[in-house]
């Protein structure tokens, strides 16, 4: 029985009411209404999995996200993402992770993966991972794209928190489904994943409301598209940055 997962939903729909959350959906037909699949989404915000979640839910689904294990032994967030069987991941023991992952897909649960691992401070798709090319691999299911976007100018990386606004607009696109064959290039397909996923994300920010104003400092908004975020080089040398820092309070 689902005893955590259905409350969680509920007081997130009541939060993004309290918020007068403009929220469009686009393409939820591609989730399916039952058996697995996997869905990979891009990631600006410490909100998407909520945002990508919501998407599935004009199907009736679930989703069963794939989230680092130190989430799990959070006193708050711990009770609640293993109440909602999500799936941990230990970074040193990937193949457990996987394996777990793997057997829900094929007890035809949807689950939700988000493939560059981190934020893109870029606000676009970075270097993406192959787990979840090879998870729909695995489990004989559709890989779907899925691209959020607003929640970055709630919670993300670098910017200041803003989670009392009202009105904000968020768009969440899903793509249409990739079949991948068991035996195709993984590399070649999690390639295709990447460009589909960039498309996505790249329509709902160029047809979002909130637009930059010429020669407003926008860093919520990727420069390409006239706003003032880190350039994808810049938020990579970022990332190595915050990753060595990391590496140099880690050591003993």
């Amino acid at each position: 029985m689902e005893i955590v997962y259905p409350p969680v939903i509920g007081a997130a729909k009541l939060a993004f009411r309290a918020l007068g959350l403009d929220i469009t959906v686009t393409g939820a037909e591609h989730i399916p209404r039952s058996g697995g699949a996997v869905l990979a989404c891009n990631h600006v915000s410490y909100l998407d999995f909520i945002f990508c979640g919501f998407s599935a839910q004009p199907s009736k689904r679930l989703v069963r996200f794939m989230a680092k294990e130190e989430v799990f032994h959070h006193k708050v967030s711990g009770p609640l993402m293993r109440g909602m069987h999500h799936i941990p991941v230990d970074r040193s023991a990937g193949a457990s992770s996987y394996a777990a992952a793997l057997r829900a897909l094929r007890a035809g649960e949807v689950i939700g993966v988000f493939p560059e691992a981190t934020i893109s401070r870029s606000f676009t798709v970075k270097g993406i991972k192959s787990g979840a090319v090879r998870l729909a691999q695995g489990g004989g299911v559709p890989l779907i794209p899925v691209a959020v976007w607003g929640g970055q100018r709630m919670f993300t990386k670098d910017l200041p928190r803003d989670l009392t606004s009202r009105g904000r607009a968020l768009t969440i696109a899903v793509g249409e489904p990739m079949q991948v064959e068991r035996k195709a290039d993984a590399a070649a397909l999690t390639d295709e994943l990447r460009q589909r996923m960039q498309q996505l994300l790249e329509e709902a920010q160029k047809r979002h409301r909130d637009q930059p104003l010429p020669g407003e400092d926008a860093p919520w908004h990727p420069r390409h598209l006239g706003g003032t975020a880190p350039t994808p080089e810049e938020a990579a040398e970022l990332d190595r940055e915050e990753a060595a820092a990391r590496a140099r309070r880690s050591r003993p």
